[in-house]
């Protein structure tokens, strides 16, 4: 390998162009070249991390990751003077993609310490590096891939995406950088702290004493403890801006081997970030949390695993994922929960008696669930042929449910304030029953059967015999067909919540109470667009029960939803979104998540958005008039 190639080389690759001639030849005399045939793998996903940076000479590469379901996701495709393996050889932990070459391919490779010297040192090739990684993160590549594979959510993209800022909340001891060495030691000792920062009167940060500075400098030297603490401080902070992204902090932790850097906004001290809150960070990624749900085996295991599950959402927002998106992976995260908890509960209670399955019901059994909502859930067990069997089933299921609904609890799923729980003798019952209860509410639609239909027809089966809730959905569909007198009773419920739009469209709020002048997105929102859908789907016998699927398939076979699917989706998508944001607002105030936003405070894109989606609401319950108008009162 000649040396002047190299230089020539890299003097024409970015970020290596941006640098001088005498850099470029002492990079030069390190490289190394390897050669990889064509089809040869590289880097493994989850393999040992990449020890050098390589730079594509000839011939050129696949980087792509394996989906859960084994599904080839493809980020790039890289070629000649591209690089790979820059975060993992950073990280130095693992590879999280894997590389094959597709051609025979040439590559130089510079090490570890020759780049972390270059990104120290070379303004311009941090900066490269750092928009080039957001660029391949944020581009319609690395969509598509996050769309296939929702629960892929790395970590390490997270380092790229978050500002310091929002991880540094921690509030930071400081003192007066005027104090005597004695006062910062009290200081110290009664905040039970190692190091203590120093601060002028303005509030920036100018030194820092630690445990170490009182042992070397004071004990050992004989110094006065009436000194001032700025005669033993280190003067020289690592610091971070507050706007920078994590990835910053993580390169000066590693080129300073330190496990903290103050974080200043504008020169002032905002906060701390640590090595541990980096691994935080990457730990609420949805695949991480997952992970660490199946690895608990008891429900106190579980318990902080499930308070990151909030913390998805805010990221997946800051992503740009779209509402459903949001709904489908919490609701994946929550089932994993769920299954859990019913796991442990059945190892420490012993076999049922019979086979059940526990079903979901409501937004959780539509899979629209964003924060922790409401349990909704009810066992269906196996019909038995003796009144010692169902006895025995009877009392089993009763403490299985107990079992479970206390575990819900502690791991944050407030109990149903109507008391929609499998713990509710009436909703833990044999299959037989369950279909006598359907039975019955189609039958008779009297207001209590449309309310128990409206809640329990959305149900799925999460755990245990899913057969159980096949038969019974199968039993649905039988008794609905050509039941026009109930859907009509739906249909009644459904056009009688109006969408808030007043006179010369303005919005029609809350008259009185706490929410006065407020809008009510569930109630006046989401829930309208539910219904409709739903009552599309029990006329055409539709097995789905997450709203857009159900419209995915009614496309096809229902007049009203294929004529206005596309519009009912966007209105759906948009409302859900505007309703998440708001809870998440309320979450990180500190207050408890509603339903309830001020529309005054909408934008005016958003106001026009939301009376277009009332208007469409308002045009598909004129035609369900028209349509069972024999049957409206």
């Amino acid at each position: 390998m000649i040396l002047e190639e190299v230089v020539e080389f890299l003097k024409k690759v970015p970020p290596f162009q941006f640098l001088e001639d005498t850099e470029l030849k002492k990079i030069a005399a390190g490289v190394s070249m390897e050669y990889y045939p064509s089809g040869s793998t590289i880097l493994y996903q989850e393999g040992p991390a990449s020890e050098y940076l390589r730079v594509i000479k000839k011939g050129g590469v696949k980087v792509f990751i394996r989906s859960a379901d084994n599904e080839e996701v493809v980020i790039d495709y890289r070629g000649e003077g591209d690089v790979f393996g820059l975060l993992s050889m950073v990280k130095g932990d693992r590879s999280i993609a894997n590389v094959i070459a597709v051609e025979d391919t040439i590559s130089y490779l510079i090490d570890k310490q020759t780049i972390l010297a270059l990104l120290d040192t070379h303004p311009s090739v941090t900066e490269f590096f750092l928009k080039s990684f957001l660029n391949k993160y944020i581009d319609k590549t690395y969509k598509e891939m996050h769309n296939k594979s929702l629960l892929y959510g790395g970590g390490d993209k997270l380092l790229f995406t978050t500002p310091i800022g929002e991880l540094s909340n921690r509030k930071v001891i400081t003192a007066p950088n005027d104090i005597t060495i004695k006062e910062a030691s009290e200081i110290m000792s009664k905040h039970k702290i190692g190091s203590l920062v120093l601060v002028t009167t303005e509030g920036v940060p100018v030194g820092i004493v630690t445990n170490r500075d009182f042992r070397d400098k004071v004990v050992s030297k004989g110094r006065q403890v009436t000194d001032s603490v700025t005669s033993i401080m280190s003067s020289s902070l690592i610091k971070a801006e507050a706007r920078d992204y994590c990835f910053e902090a993580l390169l000066k932790m590693l080129r300073y081997n330190i496990h903290h850097v103050l974080v200043v906004d504008e020169g002032k001290l905002k906060g701390i970030i640590t090595n541990h809150d980096l691994m935080m960070l990457q730990g609420i990624s949805p695949i991480s949390i997952v992970k660490e749900l199946e690895s608990q085996q008891t429900i106190e295991g579980l318990i902080p695993v499930s308070k990151k599950i909030n913390k998805i959402v805010s990221l997946l927002l800051k992503e740009g994922a779209k509402a459903s998106n949001i709904t489908r992976i919490i609701s994946e995260i929550n089932d994993r929960l769920v299954k859990k908890i019913i796991d442990i509960t059945e190892r420490e209670l012993g076999k049922p008696p019979v086979n059940y399955c526990w079903i979901v019901f409501g937004s959780e059994g539509r899979k629209e669930q964003t924060f922790k909502t409401d349990q909704d859930n009810a066992i269906i067990y196996d019909d038995t042929d003796t009144k010692e069997e169902a006895e025995k089933a009877k009392v089993y299921f009763s403490v299985f449910a107990s079992h479970i609904r206390d575990g819900l609890l502690k791991c944050g799923f407030p109990l149903c304030p109507a008391n929609y729980m499998a713990t509710n003798p009436q909703w833990c019952q044999p299959l037989k029953v369950w279909k006598k209860y359907f039975s019955n509410w189609v039958s008779e639609p009297v207001q209590d059967s449309i309310l128990k239909s409206l809640i329990f027809f959305d149900f799925r089966p999460l755990y245990g015999e899913i057969s159980f809730a096949e038969k019974l959905r199968d039993h649905l569909i039988i008794i609905l067909k050509d039941q026009k007198v109930f859907l009509g009773y739906l249909a009644n419920v459904i056009i009688k919540n109006m969408p808030p739009v007043g006179f010369l469209k303005s919005f029609v709020v809350e008259k009185s109470g706490e929410h006065k002048d407020m809008l009510n997105l569930k109630i006046k929102g989401v829930s309208m667009l539910v219904d409709i859908v739903r009552l599309f789907s029990l006329e055409r016998g539709i097995r789905e029960t997450s709203t857009l699927e159900r419209l995915n398939v009614l496309k096809n076979s229902h007049t009203t939803a294929k004529e206005y699917a596309e519009e009912i989706e966007h209105a759906f998508e948009f409302i859900m979104l505007l309703r998440i944001q708001h809870q998440l607002e309320q979450i990180q105030s500190g207050s408890d998540p509603d339903n309830f936003i001020d529309p005054k405070k909408l934008s005016n894109l958003e106001k026009k958005t939301m009376k277009e989606a009332f208007h469409l609401v308002s045009k598909i319950q004129d035609s369900i008039i028209e349509r069972y108008k024999s049957l409206i009162w």
